[in-house]
């Protein structure tokens, strides 16, 4: 299914008459769009759950919850938008006695980007698709949203593209809001036209990779949001490992299983001083039906480049298979498979961590064996480049300690917030909550731009731009920077007069 030249060109400007009417809008006028579009896909969730399910392979139970997660994305955003936080108003008063000289009136503000080209993901139909949290962030923002298709739920995104239509039609608002195209070449097409102005994508680093080189290639180069590959790596104490080990090892298979492990998230690497307790657990866990139920993956792309992946870590010297998967290839190219963990030590994966510290997307995880006392804060940077996560699994007493107690450990934690753009503790990184204060993004290659993330609300400050005003007449102000504040949003102010005090170096 391809959107030839003719329809995309009417596509492009749609969107770009509609830019200005949403920048225009007030925010309960956008945040109830964005309610709006929410009750109506909690409304048709049956409808559209039982066509993902035949696209994606996905069981109707996750798909279910992620409808929920979408719609409630949606609404989440509908409240950012009304409480005006993210336009970030600031106000500086004429003040000629300013420590510097005579200041002028100075406020600042955000204002929509304009049209935002959204590359929709394989793994996700619901939740990084036609409504998820970019597009939500992207109508939230004040900006048209054209939305690339994944080929991998074509039927499904005609449909969820149909019903936010509709919504929008019914609302009174231009036909350019929210659009839909189709096909590799077409959204290339897309993102290099001038009436976009910037891009969200998430998918492989392969593919992210020559989106953003394209984006940066334009004439007027524009932001390009990319959410790529992930190994995001395990670490698991030995305090921890004694305390509860069988119980970390079903917990770990289980994270790893999750969706057939086709999640940005999946815990790729597992850092330990593994003993027999925990791979005696593990591999129990992984004869019974957690590890034996096979899974679908998405389409025969994912599935030959799964099983290729599998192949070249099972060749490597010094792999050893704890949990041994099984696979099998349907007459449409789709693979079914059940989880593959394998150990390694941490000499094995220094001589092959081109093959072995890499993302394998799909059920498949590395354990890597780190003898007693080794300093793990030296692991991170040594094989982790970027990641969206970073786990820590803590015994009780290093949980309970006094802060600071443990150096090696706050090393640890410090190492991964600077590779990782969440770092957890005594959980698994599979389940993103969508939260205002949630990270979802990291250094490259998690992320093409690791100052933004996908999911919370600080999302849709990717798709606005600051702007300030110098001893402008109130008329031509925007209404979050008027004294009145007839929005009611948060605005930072500075009054003539007020002293202002820089830090000074004490010696």
């Amino acid at each position: 299914m391809h959107t030839s030249p003719e329809a995309l060109e009417q596509i492009l400007s749609r969107a770009a008459s509609a830019a200005p009417v949403l920048a225009a809008l007030p925010p309960r006028s956008r945040a109830a769009l964005l309610t709006a579009l929410g009750d109506a896909l909690d409304a048709e969730r049956d409808r559209l759950i039982t066509i993902a399910e035949s696209e994606t392979g996905l069981t109707p139970a996750r798909l279910g919850g992620e409808v929920t997660r979408t719609a409630v994305q949606l609404r989440l955003f509908a409240d950012a938008v009304v409480s005006g936080a993210h336009l970030d108003a600031r106000i500086d008063e004429a003040d000629p006695e300013f420590v510097l000289g005579a200041r002028p009136d100075l406020r600042r503000t955000h204002i929509p980007v304009g049209p935002v080209l959204n590359f929709s993901a394989s793994n996700f139909p619901f939740a990084f698709s036609v409504l998820g949290g970019d597009s939500a962030a992207i109508l939230a923002a004040g900006c048209p949203v054209i939305v690339k298709a994944h080929s991998g739920h074509p039927e499904l995104s005609e449909a969820t593209a149909a019903l936010a239509q509709r919504v929008i039609a019914d609302r009174g608002l231009p036909a350019g809001t929210l659009q839909l195209i189709h096909g590799q070449q077409t959204g290339v097409a897309a993102l290099r036209d001038p009436r976009v102005r910037a891009g969200s994508f998430t998918g492989s680093t392969h593919g992210g990779r020559i989106l953003a080189g394209v984006a940066a290639a334009r004439p007027a180069p524009i932001p390009f949001y990319g959410e790529l590959g992930s190994v995001n790596p395990v670490f698991v104490t030995s305090e921890a490992l004694a305390s509860r080990g069988p119980a970390l090892a079903s917990e770990y298979l289980a994270s790893v299983a999750g969706s057939a492990g086709q999640l940005c998230t999946k815990p790729g690497l597992l850092f330990a001083a593994v003993d027999d307790a925990f791979l005696e657990a593990l591999a129990a866990a992984g004869a019974s039906e957690l590890g034996t139920s096979e899974h679908r993956l998405l389409g025969p792309r994912i599935t030959d480049t799964y099983l290729e992946d599998v192949d070249r870590v099972l060749a490597v010297d010094g792999v050893q298979p704890v949990v041994i998967g099984t696979s099998r290839v349907d007459e449409a190219g789709n693979g079914w498979v059940t989880p593959t963990i394998v150990r390694v030590t941490l000499e094995t994966l220094r001589a092959n961590s081109e093959v072995l510290a890499e993302e394998h997307f799909g059920p498949f995880s590395v354990i890597v064996e780190v003898p007693a006392g080794t300093p793990l804060a030296p692991l991170v940077g040594e094989f982790i480049t970027g990641s969206l996560t970073g786990t820590v699994h803590l015994g009780e007493h290093e949980r309970t300690a006094a802060a600071g107690a443990d150096a090696a450990l706050s090393d640890l934690v410090t190492e991964l917030s600077k590779h990782a753009g969440r770092v957890l503790f005594d959980g698994w990184p599979t389940g993103v909550a969508v939260t205002p204060a949630q990270q979802h993004g990291g250094p490259w290659p998690a992320t093409t731009n690791d100052a933004s993330t996908s999911v919370g609300t600080a999302a849709l400050g990717r798709f606005l731009r600051p702007v300030a005003f110098q001893n402008a007449p109130s008329a031509y102000l925007p209404a979050a920077l008027l004294d009145e504040n007839p929005l009611g949003v948060p605005q930072e102010r500075s009054a003539a007069g007020e002293s202002i005090s820089w830090g000074r170096a004490v010696g």
